[in-house]
C-alpha cells in the first residue's frame, strides 16, 4: 500500500495469494489481561471459515504474530483474525501486516 501498487493474478489457488503468518494489533483477550505465552489453538480470518491451526507469539503493546501450520489465502489487513480454544472464543485482534515469505517468520 505504501507504494499504491495492485497486484492481480489469474486463479484462486495462485501461489502470490497465500501467506504464511501474521501481526495483529489491538490484540485483546476475553478470559484474562494480557496474553498468554506462546500458545497454539486455532483462528479464523473470515466469517464462517473452518479453524485453521496456528501458533501466537506475544510481542509488546497488546501485538502478536500468528504462525500457520499451512498457508492461508487472502489474508488481508484491516481484517479481524479470532483465537480459539475448541469451541471457546480466546480473542482477536486486527490483522496489520502479512507475513508473505516463510523465511521471514
Amino acid at each position: 500500500m505504501g507504494k499504491n501498487i495492485l497486484y492481480v493474478v489469474q486463479g484462486e489457488n495462485h501461489p502470490s495469494l497465500y501467506s504464511y503468518g501474521l501481526i495483529a494489533t489491538d490484540v485483546n483477550w476475553i478470559s484474562q489481561k494480557e496474553m498468554p505465552s506462546v500458545f497454539s489453538c486455532t483462528a479464523k480470518f473470515r466469517y464462517r471459515q473452518p479453524d485453521q491451526s496456528v501458533t501466537v507469539y506475544p510481542l509488546k503493546n497488546n501485538t502478536c504474530k500468528v504462525v500457520f501450520d499451512k498457508p492461508q489465502r487472502a489474508i488481508t489487513p484491516g481484517q479481524s483474525v479470532v483465537f480459539y480454544d475448541d469451541t471457546v472464543c480466546l480473542g482477536g485482534g486486527t490483522i496489520d501486516e502479512i507475513i508473505k515469505e516463510r523465511n521471514a517468520l
